[in-house]
Order: C-alpha cells, then structure tokens, then sequence
C-alpha cells in the first residue's frame, strides 16, 4: 500500500499558516496534480512556477502562472534532495509580490550542500515529514521542522492487522480535520 503524507501535513498546514493568506504553490508543471489537491483540501488558491530544466539539478524559473502577491507562498512536494532549484524559486515567488515562502516536502534527503543552500535562501521555513532518517545538520537546522508521520503509520499498521482498508484513510473524515493530538514529552 502506498500511503500518503497529504493528511499529515494539511492538518500541519491548518495548524501553523492563515489558510486567508495562503497560496498553494506548484514547483513545476509535473507537480500540478499533488498541489491541486492539498490547495483543494485546504481551499486555498493554486500557483505553478513554470521553470525549465537546463541540465540535472539546474533550472531556471520562467514564469509564475497565479496570483502570490501578499500572499504566503506554500510550496509542495514529494521530495528534497540537494536543494539546487529551491532558492531561486523562492526568489521568484518574492519577485512577483509574495510576503513569505515556505516549503513542504515529504521526503526530506538533504544530499551534499543542501542544508548550507537552504540556510542561503529566501525561504522562511522547510518543513519535512520523518519518512526518511534526516541528518544531524538537518535536524538541528533553524529553518527546517519536522512533522512526524508516526500516528498515520501506526494506524496504517492497525488497520493491515485488523484487516481494515487502507485506502478509507484517504476517502473517511480526514484526520487533517481533527485536533491535532500531542504526546507529553515531544
């Protein structure tokens, strides 16, 4: 089964950011269909960065399709690895009116320079989910926070060991809907 970080991190998104302000933001075209849907769940606006690839971990941005002007920037993806394309996304985002850019990303990698060029940017805050075993660098990093994934895997494992559905995380009442559940001690 595949499962989905989108629950965990709109509940995060509605407990962090003014869902009045916020824009949801595409980081290029292949992304569309993932920030659609967070945008959807959130009922925020949607924006694309329209960017071309010059080469592997080069781009250049080209286009921002979308209104951001005043608006917190939220841009989502699946993944994070060395952080080369994040900045100047980022700067462009500012270029055309946003008053903040933060990013979302499941997977956080964090491969070679990527925390210094994080550190480097125009972004306020990376926010990442703990799919993936993250750095010391990363973890002690002041613009990068981690949500953690643990009560949507634990009730993942519930439901295979009582034969329940999976997919029904997806389609019932979405836990993102519901206050979010602090453990003492975290």
């Amino acid at each position: 089964d595949n499962l989905h970080a989108a629950p965990v991190l709109a509940a995060d998104i509605r407990e962090n950011y003014d869902l009045n302000n916020l824009v949801v933001v595409s980081p290029d075209v292949g992304g569309v269909a993932r920030a659609r849907s967070m945008a959807r769940r959130l009922d925020v606006p949607l924006a694309v960065i329209d960017k071309r690839r010059d080469g592997p971990g080069q781009a250049t941005v080209m286009n921002i399709i979308g209104d951001v002007s005043g608006k917190t920037c939220l841009v989502l993806d699946d993944i994070i690895d060395t952080a080369s394309t994040a900045g100047p996304a980022a700067e462009a985002l500012l270029a055309k009116g946003a008053t903040d850019v933060v990013a979302m990303m499941t997977h956080g990698l964090f491969s070679g320079p990527a925390v210094e060029r994080i550190r480097a940017s125009a972004f306020k805050e990376i926010v990442v989910t703990d799919s993936v075993w993250l750095s010391e660098e990363a973890k002690n990093d002041p613009k990068i926070r981690i949500v953690t994934m643990v009560d949507h895997l634990a009730e993942a494992i519930r439901r295979v060991a009582h034969e329940d559905s999976i997919s029904a995380l997806y389609t019932e009442t979405p836990v993102d809907t519901l206050p979010n559940k602090k453990v003492s001690g975290q």
